[in-house]
């Protein structure tokens, strides 16, 4: 089964083929990383690389309560009990680096207005910690400010290595900061980030070869989501816009290039009738090492590494619900259901509550 086969990524022997996508989940107290946090990626350390949850690169990143955050002392010692525990148990950890952009409030940034590429205003609300309200109109930056964007990246690259992990990804998918510099619908400036997609493009590319510096190419990996429409995302091209920035990031020489699938809702593009989605699209345009993810099933996963479209799989929601996911594809055995209703905010339960396979069998011993 190639799941389970092992890869090398770049300096890094995994171990299968079975990544853990990056998942908020909104138990970082006042945006630090805790024991319970530790903990919860331990237990799912089998996976061959685990993408940390989304983690804001500065304050002004942030847009959701309790994620954490990457800039801050207090916050580095919190993602050290993480890394320690991780490698501990044999894994691998990358931490991913998020700004959120225009999809926050200012109630998280004392009254002041969140930052975007230009002053649209998201259709939807904000989740604050006084409950939702509806999203507000950003504030475009300024064309000086940028070099202050690229550094908080710099920035928070430099206090992952500080904190242990093996490496880091930069978020630039799901509408938010990168993303929306990205796409026509959400950039609309007039200046050298704006208009053509060589403009757009240029902030994710600064971004990439600053974080690179610290860190050199190879523990650098890149999310997107091609076509994607969350947080009220569109591109007039967007076939175009990322093919683009997959031939651009061939020249960094990337750790690899993370692809969010969305089947129901994005076709890139059809040839003889069939439709072509984001990885194998990207795929074609991208010479490094692929992550594929997005409602995977280990059988769908093990066919997309099998027709060539990925090199590794990314589980979500499964690696919530099982985190000896590996062990259960590689026996066939039963996977626990996800339960919606625990995945943001709260504390053990629907977190670090749900039972491996020898727990269960534990458990079912002494009934």
């Amino acid at each position: 089964m190639l799941l389970l086969e092992p890869y090398d990524l770049g300096p890094i022997r995994l171990k299968n083929r079975i990544v853990m996508a990056p998942l908020t989940r909104n138990r970082a107290r006042h945006t630090i990383p805790g024991p319970l946090n530790a903990f919860y990626y331990r237990q799912r350390a089998s996976a061959s690389l685990i993408i940390t949850e989304a983690t804001q690169v500065d304050p002004f990143g942030q847009g959701y309560p309790e994620t954490p955050g990457i800039h801050s002392e207090a916050q580095v010692e919190g993602w050290r009990l993480v890394t320690k525990a991780v490698h501990e148990a044999g894994g691998r950890i990358f931490l991913q680096l998020w700004h959120v952009g225009r999809i926050s409030h200012p109630l998280f940034h004392g009254g002041q207005l969140p930052v975007a590429p230009s002053a649209i205003r998201p259709a939807g609300e904000a989740f604050t910690y006084e409950g939702p309200k509806p999203f507000v109109t950003p504030r475009a930056l300024e064309t000086d400010e940028i070099p202050s964007i690229i550094a908080q990246y710099k920035r928070a690259a430099e206090n992952a290595r500080a904190a242990g992990f093996d490496g880091v990804e930069v978020h630039s998918a799901n509408g938010y900061l990168l993303d929306q510099f990205l796409q026509s619908g959400t950039n609309r400036r007039t200046d050298r980030y704006g208009g053509s997609v060589e403009n757009r493009a240029r902030l994710l590319l600064e971004v990439v070869e600053a974080v690179a510096r610290v860190w050199g190419p190879d523990r650098v990996g890149v999310r997107l989501s091609p076509g994607g429409h969350f947080n009220d995302m569109h591109d007039d091209d967007p076939a175009a816009t990322f093919t683009y920035v997959a031939r651009r990031l061939n020249d960094y020489g990337l750790a690899y290039l993370h692809v969010i699938n969305e089947p129901d809702v994005v076709v890139l593009a059809e040839r003889d009738g069939r439709r072509i989605h984001a990885p194998e699209l990207l795929r074609e345009h991208f010479d490094g090492p692929l992550i594929a993810a997005g409602d995977y099933t280990p059988e769908t996963g093990e066919q997309a590494l099998h027709d060539g479209h990925a090199n590794l799989i990314a589980f979500g929601r499964l690696f919530i619900a099982n985190p000896d996911l590996p062990r259960r594809i590689a026996e066939s055995a039963p996977l626990n259901e996800p339960d919606p209703n625990t995945f943001y905010g709260g504390g053990e339960k629907g977190y670090t509550d749900y039972p491996t396979l020898e727990e269960t069998a534990s458990r079912d011993a002494r009934a």
